[in-house]
């Protein structure tokens, strides 16, 4: 990773840029007179960009482990869920493997109907001995 720069001002300003903001906004945030051209030469010289491309890398390395780490934990309860056995352990595992494939974006929560209108009928059923 590129080293933080040693100027306080452009380092913020690359921590900003790196984080989203727009290079006008977080020149001016960086504490920095608001100047449209100075802000966009800032970003394009090769130190900041250096900076800006690290701490982006940095973000998504996290991001990564992050939701690696939590599938990986998912898995393990769910395993032990199964080994459990059993109403309550086979609950634990498919709630367990549920959220995962959720986290992983393998379900959707949400059902989209297309096509027009649903018609249903209720119908209350009796039964007699």
């Amino acid at each position: 990773m590129a080293d933080p720069l040693h100027n306080g001002r452009r380092e913020r300003f690359a921590q900003l840029v790196a984080e989203g903001r727009s290079v006008t906004d977080a020149y001016c945030e960086a504490g920095f007179r608001e100047n449209r051209q100075n802000a966009h030469r800032l970003a394009n010289e090769a130190d900041v960009r250096a900076r800006i491309a690290a701490l982006q890398q940095a973000a998504a390395a996290r991001t990564e482990i992050t939701v690696a780490s939590i599938t990986e934990g998912l898995m393990r309860i769910a395993q032990k869920g199964e080994a459990e056995g059993g109403a309550p352990g086979l609950s634990v595992a498919r709630a367990a493997l549920m959220d995962a494939a959720k986290l992983n974006g393998m379900l959707k929560d949400k059902l989209e109907l297309s096509g027009g209108p649903v018609h249903v009928e209720i119908v209350k059923c009796t039964f007699e001995d």
